[in-house]
């Protein structure tokens, strides 16, 4: 009777456990107790004949997770059923699986509404980038890895960086992510706030980002204006080169903008005077100064005497005798003394003359060689005669 008993207590623990057996099955989500954690692997008790075991690898999708650091003894955690027996009597676990089956609704919803979130570069591969978010990977065509040129996507590997997604299938647990699409977006906005704020007239600093046969093009912080090469200096310019060079700081003035074409117009030598209007204060009729010769047509010579300040000095001004052409006694770039014959800065005129300069000189030297022990007297006067 007693053996009985105890034959029917054991059959009926047998199909105690064998009901227990019946309630889990692989792909379920069931809570558990962590019992143990190594750098390898997490024990779980999860009410079964035997403890489950999470790899590292069901653990995380990240190489670099530290187990215990993400978990502790006694910790509480929901876990996915992958197998219910490893072969050696363990239920393979995996945590990894459940955030994959939580995280695809919340995927679907950032899709639709363009959120942006920091994912990390955990793999090269060919023709991108795998980043992973929320334990799921998404790829990164490498032409989404950056608005810039990248040489080389290895330089992004193990660095977090904020992406969108730009495509999800969920029925293949398909996502790929863009991170040029977040850094236009902040380009955009930086740009709008930018031209939303500009005024004509103003004066703003910016840098040279790049020169042009044309002009030179400078951010605002945001978006690029254009110096043209007529606005980088009062003085004439052949190459933007002259005035600027990629990098430097710049104040520049803010001629127009056109916020819809996202054209600003800009200027650089409005930061300064024009040297017109002080000319009169600088310059009087029969002055004596030095310019440079910047182009000679047939009719006379262009003089520089400043920076944005270019006199004329007509052909029968140039030299004591006739000349057929200034050419003949004159170079562009070459230096000369010049008279000032008449200063109309209304009309942005000077009137220069280089015979009448000369004559000056001479007289002066004259004067000096007079008293000179060295020089023959009268040697300036038969100079002369002999022309």
């Amino acid at each position: 009777m007693n053996n009985s008993d105890n034959m029917m207590t054991m059959e009926e623990l047998m199909e105690q456990q064998e009901q227990e057996m019946k309630k889990i099955k692989p792909g379920e989500v069931v809570k558990g107790t962590v019992i143990l954690v190594n750098e390898n692997e997490v024990m779980v008790n999860i009410g079964y004949k035997s403890d489950g075991i999470i790899t590292k690898n069901e653990y995380s999708s990240d190489p670099d997770v530290v187990l215990t650091e993400e978990v502790k003894p006694d910790d509480e955690i929901e876990v996915y059923i992958v197998k219910l027996n490893d072969g050696e009597g363990n239920v393979i676990l995996s945590k990894k699986r459940i955030e994959g089956l939580k995280v695809w609704d919340e995927f679907e919803a950032m899709n639709e509404q363009g959120e942006i979130f920091p994912a990390k570069v955990v793999e090269i591969v060919k023709g991108g980038a795998m980043a992973l978010f929320k334990g799921v990977k998404g790829f990164v065509p490498a032409s989404h890895m950056s608005m810039g040129f990248t040489k080389d996507l290895k330089e992004f590997m193990g660095q977090t960086l904020d992406m969108k997604i730009i495509e999800i299938d969920k029925s293949k647990r398909k996502l790929v992510f863009s991170r040029k699409e977040v850094e236009k977006a902040e380009v955009d906005k930086k740009k709008s706030a930018v031209l939303d704020s500009l005024e004509k007239g103003e004066v703003r600093k910016g840098q040279v980002k790049r020169l042009t046969d044309f002009g030179a093009f400078v951010d605002l912080g945001g978006i690029d204006g254009l110096i043209h090469i007529s606005e980088l200096s009062w003085k004439r310019v052949n190459n933007p080169s002259e005035v600027v060079k990629e990098g430097d700081e710049v104040e520049v003035y803010v001629l127009d903008f056109d916020k819809e074409k996202e054209r600003i117009s800009l200027s650089l030598k409005k930061i300064t005077p024009d040297p017109w209007s002080t000319a009169a204060e600088r310059y009087n009729v029969g002055d004596i100064v030095e310019g440079t010769v910047l182009r000679l047509p047939a009719f006379g010579a262009f003089i520089e005497i400043e920076p944005g300040l270019d006199g004329f000095c007509h052909i029968s001004q140039i030299d004591q005798k006739h000349i057929a052409k200034p050419s003949d006694v004159l170079a562009e770039g070459q230096k000369v003394q010049v008279k000032v014959l008449e200063v109309k800065p209304e009309e942005k005129r000077i009137g220069l003359s280089i015979k009448d300069a000369q004559g000056k000189h001479e007289e002066a030297t004259e004067s000096v060689e007079e008293y000179s022990d060295d020089a023959p007297v009268n040697s300036v006067a038969d100079a002369v005669e002999e022309e």
